[in-house]
């Protein structure tokens, strides 16, 4: 009962958000064509480093573009789903909004962090489909069917990666007056999931990025396991690991910053 409760809340809110898109339809395609010039910026900067050399490390030019896509991919994925959500918490913790959202009988981390759905985001993650079939083509590699469902378990880890420490970060604004630069801040780092790990010289930075917030994982896992590049189950591993763990710590932080909440009136 829970769950098709759940799941009709969750229509409706994407009901809610097509209308909203619909009543702006003008911003609703401009942010579609800033997200596909930037990510053919991306592109386009791939091919001209590959004018210059064959390999990155032993990443050729349409590995790269396959990593890219399925970094793309995922990011899209969670800007579609999340990013706005979990940007709105500190606002919502400023304002008092989430006093009345924790007077609705749903469980209030669900509604503050699905409230909105960014449909245009949805339009460039199947840009980047588009852009890893490509590269598959070019490479010739024909994926299994366990390696997509390997590519789609992944993808969500990642996801769920993200979100988590995102939400952990946002929920920083229970003792700060504001948090979002320091959730802006992390997305920024989105950007080093476009970078082949083998870029990174074996040291701190690449530990830091690969265990403490996990960038080089998140993309690349799923592009090597595409690729049949994915020599090991280790990083599988870690990254399916680093997702539950950071999901349960944002889940204990959230339940302790809401226990000690004492509204935006207080």
């Amino acid at each position: 009962m829970s769950l098709k409760r759940y799941t009709s809340l969750y229509l409706a809110l994407w009901k809610n958000s097509v209308v909203r898109e619909m009543g702006f339809k003008l911003n609703f395609l401009l942010w579609i064509v800033v997200e596909l010039l930037w990510f053919g910026l991306h592109l386009t900067f791939i091919t001209v480093v590959y004018l210059h050399t064959d390999r990155i490390g032993d990443w050729s030019k349409w590995h790269v573009m396959l990593l890219l896509g399925a970094s793309h991919f995922i990011q899209q994925l969670f800007t579609a789903l999340f990013l706005n959500n979990v940007i709105a918490i500190s606002e919502h913790v400023r304002t008092g909004r989430l006093d009345f959202m924790m007077l609705l009988p749903v469980n209030t981390r669900f509604l503050v962090s699905l409230r909105q759905v960014d449909l245009g985001a949805f339009v460039n993650a199947a840009s980047a489909v588009v852009v890893m079939v490509y590269a598959g083509h070019r490479l010739q590699i024909m994926p299994s069917v366990g390696q997509y469902l390997g590519f789609g378990l992944v993808c969500l880890a990642g996801l769920l990666l993200h979100y988590s420490l995102m939400f952990l970060l946002a929920t920083i604004s229970f003792w700060t007056v504001r948090a979002q630069g320091i959730v802006w801040s992390y997305y920024t780092l989105f950007q080093l999931s476009r970078v082949p790990d083998v870029a990174f010289q074996a040291g701190w930075f690449k530990v830091f990025f690969t265990f403490a917030i996990p960038m080089l994982l998140v993309a690349n896992v799923p592009a090597k396991l595409l690729a049949n590049r994915l020599q090991s189950p280790f990083e599988l591993v870690v990254l399916l690991g680093l997702s539950a763990v950071c999901f349960a710590v944002s889940e204990g932080v959230w339940r302790f910053a809401m226990r000690r909440y004492t509204s935006a009136s207080a």
